[in-house]
């Protein structure tokens, strides 16, 4: 992600945010099946990590954890784990290959540009190792537009990410569906897919 507007909310919302993630029952369900699918231990890289709500409990089931956020200051809020690598990256700076057991972009590439979103699942797909997963969180819906806080989202229906999965070298090999609230408090439709390498 290198849009500055969405950057800047949340490097100066990091706290309410970190607060918002801790109260998600989608939330709850994807990461018990994440865990299911990348049975630990290994190496996952959790990419938009935030204050790092995802990337504790995959560290403390004994993955060996690449937090990686674009944003400063949600960074420094991950809490200092001896599984925990953080890093101040953005999405293209993904090169590794074959080196996660799992990747999960848990409504983060939502983030990216629709035209950049194909090189970043080229690029994921090219980091996991063979029967690695992928977890890839993502608002339902069509264009892109910002939110009343002024970051930048793109919109996509279920079969166009899956159609996206496959021309990156991915398998889509279960979705499910819910509702979340974000930091507007406006509620949205969202998807979270597996694809395997």
């Amino acid at each position: 992600m290198s849009d500055p507007l969405t950057l800047g909310v949340y490097n100066t919302r990091g706290e309410d945010y970190r607060r918002m993630m801790a109260d998600s029952a989608l939330s709850d369900e994807a990461r018990a099946r994440f865990l299911d699918a990348c049975p630990p231990p290994g190496r996952v890289l959790d990419l938009g990590c935030g204050p790092g709500a995802y990337a504790v409990p995959f560290a403390e089931a004994g993955h060996q954890v690449d937090a990686w956020d674009a944003a400063e200051a949600v960074l420094g809020m991950v809490p200092e784990h001896d599984r925990i690598a953080p890093r101040l990256a953005r999405f293209d700076d993904l090169t590794a290959v074959a080196d996660y057991d799992g990747v999960w972009a848990y409504f983060s590439l939502l983030h990216a540009p629709r035209a950049a979103l194909p090189g970043h699942l080229a690029a994921i797909a090219r980091a996991l190792k063979p029967g690695g997963v992928l977890f890839l969180g993502m608002k339902l819906g069509t264009g892109g537009a910002r939110d009343a806080l002024g970051r930048h989202y793109e919109y996509y229906a279920v079969g166009e990410l899956e159609a996206l999965l496959r021309e990156a070298g991915l398998t889509p090999i279960d979705r499910w569906e819910g509702e979340g609230t974000g930091l507007t408090g406006e509620v949205h439709p969202s998807v979270v897919v597996r694809a395997d390498a």
